[in-house]
């Protein structure tokens, strides 16, 4: 998932009659018709896979300047709902997933208009539909909980999620964590706590915490993003894997360690919150 996003100032959002000519609803609302009727096609095949999948969200396809949010209607298509150019500047790529200030801070499915170019493409969007979910089944609570977010927000970094300096690359960790993926792959759960044990060990306390908020947030997001790729019967998503480490890694991690956990204790599948303390504790059984 690239989350591309540069913000350049929370100044709220600029609605299009400040900024000149966009294009006409109906054309956009044709653009994106069928594709968007595909997204609900798919959408009846995967929501059985988990319950954060019942509900579909918000996609708002960036064009340019601008953001074009399309909203599930009555009759559970969608529809073209609100048009804005907002205070900041994505790239082309973007697949991601916040709050859109102009559209009454609804979670929203950001992408721009290449997502729908093939069907790998659709399981991106379930994968930020499931971060929607997250922030909407006790995200906010679990996060004002950690010293890292408490930290980021005392100097207003919006950012702290994308942009925390953790030390991929020290070696004891680069160690570790490989270890901790290999353990993790084949089941091992003696091996994964005693990793678990090590990690917790190496790092500081904030840089811990932020590798546990990855893991579960982008880990769990990529497992039902991977089951539903099976689904569908397309390749799954491994980025990641291999050095050298990035936050990308952390989405491996998280679903390696995720998928044990549940193994173990299948009620976690439906307690998010749970399976967060879990992880940070370190848990395996």
């Amino acid at each position: 998932m690239r989350k591309c996003l540069l913000l350049l100032g929370l100044i709220g959002s600029l609605h299009l009659c400040l900024f000149g000519q966009a294009e006409a609803p109906e054309k956009i609302s044709a653009k994106y018709e069928q594709s968007l009727k595909k997204l609900v096609e798919v959408h009846k095949q995967i929501h059985s896979l988990h319950p954060l999948l019942k509900k579909l969200y918000p996609v708002a396809v960036v064009e340019g300047e601008y953001f074009y949010v399309f909203d599930v209607n009555a009759a559970g298509g969608y529809e073209l709902a609100e048009s804005a150019r907002p205070a900041m500047i994505v790239s082309q790529g973007i697949r991601a997933a916040f709050p859109l200030d102009f559209y009454e801070n609804k979670m929203a499915c950001v992408v721009s208009g290449d997502v729908f170019d093939d069907i790998s493409g659709y399981a991106m969007i379930f994968h930020e539909f499931i971060h929607c979910a997250q922030m909407e089944n006790g995200e906010p609570e679990l996060k004002n909980r950690l010293r890292v977010a408490q930290r980021a927000q005392s100097e207003s970094d919006f950012m702290w999620e994308l942009s925390h300096p953790f030390p991929y690359g020290d070696v004891e960790f680069v160690e570790v964590y490989s270890l901790f993926l290999e353990t993790a792959a084949a089941g091992d759960g003696e091996g994964v706590a005693r990793c678990r044990a090590f990690l917790r060990e190496i790092l500081n306390a904030m840089d811990y915490e932020y590798m546990v908020w990855q893991e579960w947030k982008e880990g769990f997001a990529r497992l039902i993003e991977n089951r539903l790729r099976n689904k569908l019967e397309i390749a799954e998503n491994r980025g990641g894997v291999d050095p050298p480490f990035n936050r990308v890694t952390f989405y491996e991690g998280g679903e390696r360690y995720i998928t044990l956990l549940f193994k173990q204790d299948k009620e976690l599948e439906k307690d998010i919150q749970t399976l967060f303390q879990h992880m940070l504790n370190g848990q395996v059984d």
